[in-house]
C-alpha cells in the first residue's frame, strides 16, 4: 500500500456539522504559545505522556520556526502524533503536569502546538525520512490495523523488518477512524497517519479475517513473530426486553456509520446508556447531527462516571441531559406502526459500592424513538482462544511488561486486548515498546 486516498464517502456535511472542538492554530498563535513554554530541564509533560515526547523540544524548534524538525522530534517518540494531538486527554496528562499549573497560569497548549506541528508537516507532504538501516529477512505480522499495531509495525519497518498489518474491515485506524467523535478526530487524518506509515514499506491486508487455529498456525508458519493488536470486539448486547427493535443502535455502530458510511441519520429524541467517553461522543454526536433531545441514562450517580470531567462538561455544553440512578429495564415500541416510543426505567437508591438499588413502584419512561448503548466493549474470546500457549485473563491478555511478550515467545501484544480500553496514546506505546523487544529478540539470535 502506497500513499493512494482511501475510499470515503463525502465528508462535507460531517465535516460542516463537526467542526474542530479545539480549533488549529494559526501561525502567530502558535508562535506566541510557544514562547510561553519555560523549556523545563527535568519536563514533567514528557514524564506524564506515555510515548514521552519530548515537549520542549518539539516546542522550542517552533519557536525558531523549524516546523519540520518539531515534527520529526513528536513523530520520533508517537508515529500517531498527529491523531493523539486531538485525541488525548491532555487536560490529565501532559498539559495536566505542566508547572504553569503550579503558578495558578493556563498550562502550555501542548496538544494543540503537537497538531499545529503536523498539521504544517502532512501539508508538506508528510513523509518520513528512511533511515539507514540494513534490510532484514525477518517478517512480522500484525493484527488488527489500531494504533498499537500501526506503532508496532512503523517502528519495524524503521529497523529493516518486513511487517504486514492484518485487518478485517475494509480501513485501517482501528478506533481512529471508525469510533473517535467526528469533532475529535476526522477519519481522513486518522487515515493520512497510516498513509505514511505505508511509505515506510509496511504492507496492508484489509478484509481479512483471522478467527481460527487454523489461521493463526498458517501466520506462525510464515512470519517470525505475530503481534496482537486486536483491540476489544462488539460492544456487549443490550440484555433487555425490546433491545433488538432497529432503531436500538450501538455507540461505536452509530459513530462508524456517520464518519465513514456517509449515514447522518438520527432520531428526534435520542436515548443513550452509559456515561464513559464513549457514550458522551454519541451523545454529542447525536446533537450536532440534528437531534432536539438526547437524554444520558446512568445507572450511577454523577461523580461515579467513568468520562472524563472534561468530556462531561462538554456534553452539558452542547446541550446534553442527564438522567442519574436510572436503571433501564425495557425497550417499549409502538404495537401499531412498530416505531421505537421510549426507554422504560427503574429509579435506584445508592447503595455503598456505588452500585444502584431499585426502588420498587418508581418504574418512568423516556420517549425516545433512537436508542444508544455504550455499555463497553467485550473481549475478543473466540480469538484468544484460538492463541495456543497465549495466556488471559478476564478476556485480556497477559503479557512480561514492558516487552509486551506473551507466555507464547512468538507472540506479542498490546493496546485494548492488553490494558481493556485506555487511550490512544497507551496503544501506541504499548505497540512501540512490543517493536523494541521483537527487533531485540531476533538481534540477540544473531549474536
Amino acid at each position: 500500500m502506497g500513499a493512494a486516498p482511501f475510499a470515503l464517502p463525502d465528508n462535507r456535511e460531517v465535516a460542516r456539522r463537526f467542526p474542530d472542538l479545539h480549533p488549529a492554530f494559526h501561525s502567530q498563535e502558535a508562535l506566541t504559545e510557544a514562547n510561553r513554554c519555560l523549556n523545563c530541564f527535568d519536563a514533567p509533560c514528557t514524564a506524564a505522556c506515555p510515548t514521552h515526547i519530548d515537549v520542549p523540544r518539539f516546542i522550542k524548534k517552533i519557536t525558531t520556526q523549524n516546523l519540520r524538525g518539531s515534527a520529526l522530534t513528536i513523530l520520533d517518540a508517537n508515529i500517531l502524533g498527529a491523531s493523539c494531538s486531538r485525541v488525548c486527554p491532555v487536560d490529565v496528562l501532559c498539559e495536566g503536569a505542566c508547572v504553569l499549573l503550579e503558578y495558578n497560569k493556563q498550562p502550555i497548549a501542548i496538544g494543540r502546538l503537537q497538531r499545529y506541528a503536523l498539521d504544517q508537516f502532512f501539508q508538506q507532504g508528510g513523509r518520513l525520512p528512511m533511515k539507514p538501516v540494513e534490510k532484514r529477512s525477518e517478517k512480522i505480522a500484525c493484527i488488527g490495523a489500531g494504533p498499537a499495531s500501526l506503532a508496532c509495525a512503523a517502528e519495524l519497518a524503521q529497523r529493516g523488518f518486513s511487517v504486514t498489518v492484518i485487518e478485517k474491515r475494509p480501513l485501517p485506524g482501528g478506533l481512529n477512524t471508525y469510533g473517535v467523535a467526528e469533532y475529535k478526530l476526522r477519519a481522513p487524518d486518522s487515515l493520512r497517519e497510516v498513509a505514511m506509515i505505508g511509505e515506510l514499506g509496511v504492507q496492508f491486508q484489509f478484509g481479512v479475517s483471522i478467527e481460527t487455529e487454523g489461521d493463526l498456525r498458517a501466520l506462525e508458519r510464515e512470519y517470525g513473530a505475530v503481534f496482537l493488536g486486536i483491540g476489544l470486539g462488539s460492544m456487549h448486547a443490550l440484555r433487555l426486553p425490546g433491545a433488538e427493535h432497529r432503531d436500538v443502535v450501538d455507540a461505536l455502530e452509530f459513530i462508524a456509520r456517520y464518519k465513514t458510511g456517509g449515514n447522518l441519520e438520527v432520531g428526534n429524541k435520542v436515548v443513550v446508556i452509559g456515561a464513559g467517553n464513549t457514550a458522551i461522543d454519541a451523545a454529542n454526536a447525536a446533537r450536532r447531527l440534528g437531534a432536539a433531545q438526547v437524554t444520558i441514562v446512568y445507572r450511577r450517580e454523577e461523580r461515579d462516571m467513568p468520562a472524563f470531567g472534561f468530556e462531561y462538561e462538554h456534553a452539558k455544553q452542547e446541550g446534553v441531559l442527564f438522567e442519574w440512578l436510572a436503571q433501564p429495564v425495557a425497550v417499549h415500541a409502538d404495537s401499531v406502526t412498530g416505531s421505537l416510543v421510549s426507554l422504560e426505567c427503574v429509579r435506584s437508591s445508592r447503595a455503598e459500592d456505588g452500585v444502584g438499588i431499585a426502588v420498587p413502584g418508581s418504574n418512568f419512561c423516556l420517549p425516545c424513538d433512537m436508542l444508544i448503548p455504550a455499555i463497553g466493549q467485550a473481549p475478543l474470546l473466540a480469538l484468544l482462544e484460538q492463541c495456543r500457549g497465549v495466556a488471559a485473563a478476564e478476556g485480556r491478555v497477559e503479557i512480561d511488561r514492558p516487552s509486551g511478550r506473551t507466555s507464547n515467545p512468538k507472540y506479542y501484544a498490546g493496546g485494548d486486548c492488553v490494558n481493556g480500553g485506555r487511550e490512544v496514546v497507551d496503544a501506541v506505546a504499548d505497540g512501540k515498546r512490543a517493536a523494541v523487544a521483537i527487533a531485540a529478540s531476533f538481534e540477540a539470535a544473531d549474536a
